[in-house]
Parts: C-alpha cells; sequence; structure tokens
C-alpha cells in the first residue's frame, strides 16, 4: 500500500482484503500446497477434532489461512465457535505455549508444527494434506502497475518460482540440499534438520509442483473465507488473479523438453534472482 515494495508473499485471505479495498495489486503464482497442521500435546486424549470443545486454539491471525483450516474442521465435526476458545498467537510461540500447556492445540505453518513434533511432546492431530488436499497458503502477489510496467521481470520471477519448485518436488536429495539453504540465518534461521523433517516426514507434508493461481480455487476459498468471517465482503478472482504468468512459465518449459536448469549454488543477491542473472535495466526496475 505504501509503494515500498512491488512484490510480496502474502496470505491468500489477506490479498483478497486488501483487493476488496481498492489495493492495485494482481496474485501470479501460490507459495507450495499443504505444510500446515494442527497440533496437540503428545499426551493429550486429543485424538479427535470433535475432543478440543472447552479447549484453548492458538491460530496466527484471522487472516490466516488457518483459521480457515479451524472453520473447515470445526464444520465437519458440527461444532461453532463457541464450542473452544480461540487465541491470536505468534507461530514461534505456539511450540513453547504447548509444551507449557497455555494452549491446547494450535494450527500453523511448518516448521513451528515439526518443532513441537521433533522436541516430542507434539503430534500432530490434522494435516492440511488430508483434510484439504488442494489447499494453499502464501501467493506471490504484485503491484499492478509494476506489472504493467515491468511485465518481462515478474514473468522472470514467476518462471524461477516454478522451476524451483518442481527441482524441489523431484527428488529427497533435492529437498535436503533446499533445506540446507532455507535454514540460513539470511531466510528462516532454523536448524537445517527441522526444515528437513518438515520436507521429508511425509514428502508431501509440503509440496511445491502445483503452483498455477487456479481463479475457481480463489472463489472457494473467498467463499469459505466470507463463511468463517475473515472477509466481509466479496471479492472475485477475476478481480485479482492473474494465472497466465505461470501458464506462460508452464508452456515454455513444455516446449523446451522441461524446466529451467536450477543451480542451487548461487544465492540471491545483486545482479541475480535466483540463480538467473538479471541485467541491469531489470535490476533498476526491481529496485524502484
Amino acid at each position: 500500500m505504501a509503494r515500498k515494495v512491488d512484490a510480496a508473499y502474502l496470505l491468500a485471505p489477506l490479498a483478497m482484503e486488501l483487493r476488496s479495498k481498492g489495493v492495485p495489486l494482481k496474485v501470479v503464482a501460490l507459495g507450495h500446497r499443504s505444510g500446515h497442521v494442527v497440533m496437540v500435546r503428545a499426551d493429550s486424549a486429543i485424538r479427535d477434532f470433535r475432543d478440543l470443545r472447552g479447549k484453548v486454539v492458538a491460530v496466527p491471525s484471522r487472516f490466516a489461512t488457518q483459521q480457515l483450516i479451524i472453520w473447515k474442521l470445526m464444520k465437519d465435526a458440527h461444532m461453532t465457535w463457541s464450542d473452544f476458545q480461540e487465541v491470536e498467537m505468534n507461530p514461534p510461540d505456539m511450540p513453547a505455549a504447548l509444551a507449557s500447556h497455555v494452549i491446547d492445540a494450535y494450527a500453523t505453518g511448518e516448521p513451528f508444527g515439526a518443532a513441537a513434533e521433533m522436541a516430542g511432546y507434539g503430534r500432530v492431530l490434522a494435516m492440511t494434506r488430508d483434510v484439504w488436499p488442494t489447499y494453499f497458503c502464501c501467493v506471490l502477489t504484485v503491484r499492478e502497475e509494476f506489472l504493467r510496467e515491468h511485465r518481462p521481470i515478474v514473468q522472470q520471477l514467476v518462471t524461477e518460482i516454478l522451476a524451483a519448485g518442481r527441482w524441489l518436488d523431484a527428488s529427497m536429495s533435492n529437498r535436503f540440499m533446499g533445506a540446507e539453504m532455507a535454514a540460513r540465518p539470511d531466510y528462516f534461521n532454523q536448524k537445517p534438520e527441522l526444515i528437513k523433517f518438515v520436507l521429508s516426514h511425509p514428502m508431501d507434508r509440503v509440496t511445491y509442483t502445483e503452483l498455477v493461481p487456479l481463479p475457481e480455487e480463489f472463489d472457494d476459498l473467498m467463499k469459505l473465507a466470507l463463511e468463517a468471517g475473515v472477509l466481509k465482503r466479496p471479492v472475485f478472482a477475476r478481480e485479482y488473479v492473474d494465472d497466465s504468468l505461470a501458464k506462460a512459465a508452464l508452456e515454455a518449459e513444455r516446449r523446451a523438453g522441461g524446466p529451467p536448469k536450477v543451480d542451487p549454488t548461487i544465492r540471491t543477491g545483486s545482479g541475480q534472482m535466483g540463480g538467473m542473472k538479471m541485467d541491469e535495466a531489470q535490476m533498476k526496475g526491481m529496485g524502484r
């Protein structure tokens, strides 16, 4: 809104809310599929969502897609918001709050579910890959003005994101190499073993292949967000979803006989973007 950044990953409901308020943005790619969990204490008697009646459940915020996971599980269990207490909490604080009995369950994105599971005091109650197979959360969002003026740069960014995702999902060795990079202090700043656990227990705990933003899926998510009270007014995908760049990346990949080569040894920095060099004019465009 302040025009300080041209592109960012946003929570999907937040992107919808901003668009409904007139912020000129376009969603051009997904960040991942699945990758979220509902956690309980390993020694608790909670085995089903219905067992959360009278319990305290933490979510990151009402605009987080985890709120929609809770809503969906709650509906399936024929429960209402009055059946449990919901609190907002920063995801990094959730594992400790669970271990100290401050909360009874939490819904979060990884690696904050795996942190409690690896430590031995957390247990997965539900994974999005099981209860919502097409689930997505973070979406690559671009200012409309920047997309109009610098479409080739945005296309390059989307192409690289899709290629990186397919590289990650191609093998466990790629996933472990990606985990080593993502764990660095300038990225997630987490232990590599934790990121490797997320990417391998099981391998489809989070996936990165199907990253085309499908308008019908966004409209389904919007309807659920309206039901849950996350959104106050409808905002349809045709107003803000642009799937043409992701589709163009896949078509170029098909014509080339495979995805672009990904060099995981190249770090993003001045003059480069994820291993693909950019010319001076492109760098100036991204740095406006």
